[in-house]
């Protein structure tokens, strides 16, 4: 599903963020609102929908948990690779580079695969948000290694303060793509069979 805008508040507190929830649905008619705890014990609400509503949902939010605010972004022109990978949507790949992005929030991570996609000749190979990263954010580029370290340059200046390391990797070993292209927990690679 596309959606022409998409914003993100990022809570240290349930309850604000299920007060700023609800705050953002009351107050514009929004095509979807998806909330819920991710670690480290945080509350995210993402909606999406027309610029307009969007973006008054957005404030409402912000008005509701202001010291609970952990990080937020307004997205109003989102890349559609970027709402395929919040859905869950992942691109296996065996290009010539990858680049990496780590974050210390979800929002900046958002931010920078959005900033990446729409910057440089890059495909979003993952997304990956908080659960099983301690609260971080991981964005995955891959295509040729001068526009990957485009894209990720690109990322770094939009993280800011909550960047926590980037890098490319100009020809990943193939050994190494299948276990990037995997699930990304370390216990989920393993195939073996019970004894």
């Amino acid at each position: 599903m596309e959606f022409p805008a998409i914003a993100l508040l990022e809570f240290s507190s349930i309850a604000a963020g299920i007060e700023a929830g609800d705050a953002m649905v009351k107050r514009a008619p929004v095509q979807k609102i998806q909330s819920g705890t991710v670690q480290p014990g945080n509350f995210l609400v993402l909606v999406a929908g027309d610029v307009a509503s969007v973006e008054e949902a957005f404030a409402a939010g912000k008005e509701v948990g202001p010291g609970a605010l952990a990080d937020c972004l307004f997205l109003p022109n989102v890349h559609p690779t970027v709402v395929m990978a919040l859905g869950g949507q992942r691109q296996a790949a065996q290009e010539d580079a990858l680049g990496i992005v780590e974050t210390t929030s979800v929002a900046t991570a958002i931010r920078v695969a959005d900033a990446g996609v729409k910057g440089a000749e890059v495909s979003l190979l993952q997304l990956r948000l908080a659960d099983g990263l301690g609260g971080k954010g991981l964005v995955y580029f891959h295509g040729l290694v001068a526009d990957v370290e485009t894209a990720v340059a690109i990322g770094t200046d939009v993280a800011h303060n909550h960047l926590v390391r980037h890098m490319v990797i100009p020809q990943l070993h193939a050994e190494m793509w299948d276990n990037v292209n995997g699930y990304g927990r370390f216990g989920q690679h393993f195939g073996w069979e019970a004894a």
